[in-house]
């Protein structure tokens, strides 16, 4: 699965933001909380339903968009 697969868009979700699996746990909330000093391990702690992977989905997708 690429991070194309992860990363979803929909209008009536987060406004639009780009998501995580359909999820309302938006790109930018995970890059905001990696940005604040949290770790991987502790996203995951907080986030039983994230993955190792949509982690570096976000981070790829955050790259792609630069």
């Amino acid at each position: 699965m690429n991070d194309q697969d992860i990363i979803t868009i929909a209008p009536g979700k987060r406004s639009g933001k780009p998501c995580i699996r359909g999820m309302r746990i938006t790109v930018y909330d995970i890059l905001e909380y990696l940005a604040g000093g949290m770790t991987e391990a502790e996203i995951l702690e907080d986030f039983s339903e994230l993955t190792s992977e949509d982690i570096k989905a976000c981070l790829a997708f955050e790259t792609r968009m630069r």
